[in-house]
């Protein structure tokens, strides 16, 4: 029977719809380390929430469930969470049992959602570097363990001993000591070249010691791009078309924004707000592409899986990779806590991990292999269970954590037994995150104190100002008010209005998709001259606090 809302979690939407301010945006993961992120309630809390039901069946079921039954569960939760399209294939036993859209591919129009149409899958793109690499290693052309300053001599981080010891595993596994998503500013919108960001990346400070702890880096898959090149001699995307896309017939991948010019059945990316979704443009990726950015359809995607679940093998029986690499990428390397809510509303999961490029898991005593993926304005999720001979994936144009409720449920049906209502579970965690969200975005442009006003003219705050890691950035007076750009992305342009004393909040002048408003503070030297600005831009993902802004001329 079709997947129907409890008339509290109604009600629950209409109050926190309510709690928008100029329709804040919900933003959530791309990866797993973000559900820590958003997700840092405290057990209590988050079981109050999801009163979860702990499975005792595991199972497997002898027929494998009605597919009919399923497509009515998801076209209901996509209704319900007021997702725009969305896109899911199912792979069991090297057979695709479902690969089908739900929904428009653009709000507003009547153009529908197939398997052939196309998403950008974001992080999800990090097993095809990882692949890439593998393939390299069965090669013998380099090793997992081989020293990256050997193959890129021009890389340097920070940490000297990360720098001189950094192997081509620990590209992929995300122990580099740099903290979850540190640096991303340095690729997102700028003119920068992968080996560009990864010579600024020296500017940052690591947030734990080498090898320590897990901290999710898109920087480092930059690298392994670079490694990926500098030993084959080809391009992250020859590579990648030419010896996974071709073998594998996934003829509508492409791995640019620049190549869907003409082409047709494409989806667009929707900024999710808590109460509606907005249609934005795409976002071109093409630094950061070894990182995410490949661009499918489940069409495609399931080709993808079902070599995956073959071990490397192409459908014909020849290898793409070894048997060998891809135990490889699926064994542990980095340890992932888990988190008192996590293990709250996951209580049959003892173990997270990451692998070379994908996130590992155990789930009602089966171990989980997959990845999530946040591009700007679309989400992706992939799960398999190799065992079992199980994968889903499911791409969206929104923005919205709907890609793992699905895979669950569906990975449910499979082992049998009682399965949660993962839709309606998912969805009450997701708007709780995104009130959570809407209150830190208000809080920082919530005045301290009333009534003041800037200690100084306006135009002893204009002037340029430059940060080491990012680039310049310029503060100008015009029409009678301050306005700031930061100019490696010249889109990031903002009138600053003044909030109290000499911080000013920002209001961008373009519709970005990961965040809203925030505040520059200005910072004065013992002379009351302006020399740095500081800026708090509350998001998950693009940490504007790591910009260091020193005033460099008046």
């Amino acid at each position: 029977m079709a997947h129907r809302w409890v008339e509290n979690a109604v009600v629950m939407r209409r109050n926190l719809a309510g709690l928008a301010v100029w329709g804040f945006m919900v933003l959530m993961l791309c990866c797993s380390a973000r559900v820590e992120v958003v997700l840092g309630q405290d057990a209590s809390t988050v079981a109050t929430l999801v009163q979860d039901t702990v499975v005792q069946n595991t199972t497997e079921k002898d027929s494998p469930p009605s597919i009919e039954t399923l497509e009515a569960w998801i076209e209901d939760a996509r209704k319900s969470w007021e997702v725009p399209g969305l896109a899911v294939a199912i792979i069991k036993d090297d057979q695709v049992l479902m690969s089908r859209g739900f929904g428009v591919r653009e709000l507003g129009r009547d153009d529908k959602v197939d398997e052939d149409t196309l998403f950008a899958i974001a992080s999800n793109s990090k097993a095809f570097t990882a692949a890439a690499l593998a393939m390299l290693v069965d090669e013998g052309k380099l090793t997992w363990d081989d020293r990256v300053q050997k193959i890129l001599p021009w890389l340097r981080l920070s940490d000297p001993l990360a720098s001189n010891d950094l192997r081509v595993r620990d590209l992929l596994c995300h122990r580099s000591g740099l903290g979850t998503f540190s640096g991303d500013l340095l690729w997102w919108g700028t003119p920068y070249s992968p080996r560009e960001i990864l010579e600024r990346s020296v500017h940052l400070k690591p947030e734990s010691p080498f090898r320590s702890q897990f901290g999710y880096s898109n920087l480092m898959y930059l690298a392994a791009g670079e490694v990926i090149a500098t030993v084959s001699g080809k391009s992250w995307v020859e590579f990648v078309q030419q010896r996974i896309l071709d073998p594998l017939k996934m003829e509508r991948t492409r791995l640019s924004t620049t190549s869907l010019v003409g082409m047709q059945n494409v989806a667009t990316p929707h900024k999710t707000y808590i109460d509606h979704s907005e249609g934005i443009e795409w976002m071109n990726w093409d630094s950061m592409a070894a990182a995410g950015g490949v661009i499918s359809s489940v069409s495609d995607m399931s080709q993808w899986l079902r070599m995956q679940l073959r071990n490397g093998k192409l459908e014909e029986g020849k290898p793409l990779f070894s048997e060998g690499v891809s135990y490889e990428m699926w064994q542990p390397h980095t340890i992932i806590p888990i988190s008192k809510g996590r293990s709250a509303r996951m209580p049959s999961t003892h173990f997270r991990a990451y692998g070379l490029g994908w996130s590992l898991s155990d789930y009602r005593g089966v171990k989980l292999v997959g990845h999530s993926g946040g591009y700007d304005g679309m989400y992706s999720e992939v799960l398999m269970v190799p065992e079992k001979n199980l994968g889903v994936v499911v791409l969206t144009n929104s923005m919205t954590s709907i890609g793992n409720s699905i895979t669950y449920h569906a990975v449910d049906q499979f082992l049998g037994g009682t399965s949660r209502d993962w839709s309606e579970e998912g969805f009450r965690v997701f708007a709780k995150g995104r009130a959570d969200f809407a209150a830190r975005i208000q809080k920082s442009v919530t005045p301290v104190a009333e009534n003041t006003r800037p200690s100084h003219p306006l135009e002893s705050y204009a002037g340029n100002y430059r940060c080491p890691l990012y680039g310049d950035a310029r503060v100008e007076v015009v029409d009678g008010k301050l306005r700031l750009r930061l100019l490696p992305y010249p889109e990031l342009v903002a009138d600053l209005e003044h909030l109290h004393y000499d911080t000013f909040a920002i209001r961008w002048q373009k519709q970005f998709a990961w965040f809203e408003t925030g505040s520059a503070h200005f910072v004065p030297d013992a002379q009351g001259r302006f020399n740095q600005i500081q800026l708090d831009v509350p998001n998950d993902d693009l940490w504007f606090y790591e910009l260091d802004l020193k005033r460099v001329s008046p």
